[in-house]
């Protein structure tokens, strides 16, 4: 008995695959595929040595064949892809290619030299590369700011999807602008008083006066078992009093002249484009009765500021000017203007402010505020009737006459500066005895033909995302007290690496030893 062998159960699949091929081959005749290449919108001619009967593409969107003679096809290019091409010639016999249809890139080319050209002419001078990948786009090279980035970026969005790989050059240190402000403010009063009061005991022990009452006259008392006493309110006044003729008379004559000077001249400093502020005075406490609530009648107390005040903010437009939006103010405590609150005296405020916008050169001055304030206020009174008699008639008069001239003016010039560079003394305020030297230099910053220019940035370029974060790091950053700058959200993260250490410069002029 001779054992039967196991039957292989073949998938039908690749059973029907494997007659296909068979069949195929045997059709074919063993013959490879040639290989075709055309392009998008182009056509390509296919010459038979034998007569054709018939022309199928497999894929007719990419490739479209028709026969143009007994023995040419003409193969056009539709789309970018791969097909198959099968001539059959009389006899049986089969062609077969291979088709490869590339993509038209004419027209990308023709953006891609206009995007160059483009780039060109509106970006002069700096190193663009421009390179076209299918629907992307892609920027490589160094640009000298944020501004030509943007422009190529916008520039090239027209050609299709921008990727980025731009780099730019390291921008210079910020602008800083130095503010110089004078205030200069004279007041100016002249006071003059003349009047006359006149007292009387009479023969009968009866009290008499004449007054205006515009000065405060003497006050006649007689307490019962004693003589007169006369009270006098006002110390300066003149008194006179003849017993004989129980006739007395107080003169007031009295002339006042006053004169309060300010000046003063902050200098503030400040980035470009950032504001500034500075205060040189102090703060003075007042009530505020609380209402509403469970605080209902209690008083706390608050504080406000008063002294010399300057807040500005500059900026540099593109014509190289500069504009100050400025705010000036010299505030003082006045008691006279003041008042009394269940214990508490509150000062009144004298104020001089001055807020307004201007746009200047750099080292220019404009005049921001001017005020000329001259007034008189003359006040007379007098009795009726006895004011009228001649030449008696001036006894029962009084005046006042007080005139008031008032001066402000406020100055403003901004600069430009530099920082000091490392080595030059540093400037000094005026000391009856010198504390680190004779150098009595104006506590000033110099202009920037004394500190030169600016040291050159630590990196040649860097690329557009570390510099839009770095920006954004610089304008997030606020000051936090009791923090560590460290501990700032992206602090670590900055893009710069530090600067190695310069050499000492040599002072100009080194500062002179202390006098003994």
């Amino acid at each position: 008995m001779i054992p039967l062998k196991p039957i292989r159960y073949i998938p039908i699949p690749i059973l029907l695959l494997t007659l296909c091929s068979v069949a195929f081959g045997q059709q074919g005749g063993g013959q490879t595929a040639r290989e075709l290449v055309l392009t998008v919108g182009k056509s390509l001619l296919v010459n038979s040595a034998a007569n054709i009967e018939r022309v199928a593409v497999g894929f007719g969107d990419i490739a479209e064949a028709r026969a143009v003679g007994t023995r040419e096809v003409l193969i056009d290019g539709k789309a970018a892809g791969e097909t198959s091409l099968i001539i059959w010639q009389e006899g049986g016999n089969k062609l077969f290619f291979d088709v490869t249809v590339r993509p038209n890139t004419t027209a990308a080319r023709t953006k891609i030299d206009n995007l160059k050209r483009q780039i060109a002419e509106q970006l002069p001078g700096q190193n663009i590369n421009v390179l076209a990948e299918n629907d992307a786009v892609f920027l490589s090279g160094n640009v000298k700011d944020l501004t030509s980035a943007e422009r190529a970026i916008t520039m090239a969005s027209t050609v299709g999807k921008v990727v980025n790989l731009l780099y730019v050059d390291v921008p210079d240190s910020n602008t800083q602008i130095l503010l110089k402000v004078q205030f200069a403010s004279i007041d100016r009063n002249n006071t003059t008083e003349l009047g006359l009061n006149l007292l009387s005991l009479g023969g009968t022990n009866t009290i008499g006066r004449a007054t205006t009452g515009q000065f405060a006259p003497p006050v006649v008392t007689m307490p019962p078992g004693q003589g007169p006493q006369v009270t006098l309110s006002d110390a300066l006044n003149f008194f006179l009093f003849r017993p004989d003729l129980n006739l007395g008379a107080t003169i007031k004559a009295l002339q006042t002249r006053g004169l309060f000077e300010i000046l003063a001249e902050p200098n503030v400093l400040a980035t470009n484009g950032k504001q500034a502020s500075f205060l040189a005075g102090g703060e003075f406490p007042y009530p505020i009765l609380q209402g509403g609530g469970g605080g209902l009648g209690a008083v706390t107390i608050a504080f406000r500021e008063f002294g010399v005040r300057i807040n500005f903010l500059p900026l540099i437009t593109p014509r190289g000017t500069i504009v100050l939006d400025v705010a000036p103010e010299v505030s003082a405590l006045d008691f006279t203007a003041g008042l009394s609150f269940q214990g508490f005296i509150v000062p009144g405020l004298t104020t001089r402010r001055v807020q307004t916008e201007i746009e200047l050169q750099s080292g220019q001055s404009f005049a921001i505020g001017g005020l000329l304030d001259r007034r008189l206020q003359d006040t007379m009174e007098r009795v009726p009737l006895l004011s009228n008699v001649p030449l008696l008639g001036k006894l029962f008069q009084s005046k006042s006459m007080t005139r008031t001239n008032n001066e402000l003016l406020v100055i403003v010039t901004p600069e430009i500066v530099r920082p000091i560079p490392q080595g030059q003394p540093l400037p000094h305020l005026t000391m009856p005895q010198p504390l680190g030297g004779s150098d009595e230099t104006m506590p000033r910053t110099p202009p920037i033909s004394v500190t030169g220019p600016p040291p050159p940035p630590p990196n040649g370029s860097m690329p557009v995302e570390k510099l839009v974060e770095s920006l954004r790091i610089q304008n997030s950053m606020k000051l936090q007290e009791g923090k560590d700058v460290s501990s700032w959200p992206g602090a670590q993260s900055l893009p710069f690496p530090p600067a190695a250490p310069a050499a000492p410069a040599t002072p100009a002029t080194p500062p002179a030893p202390p006098k003994q």
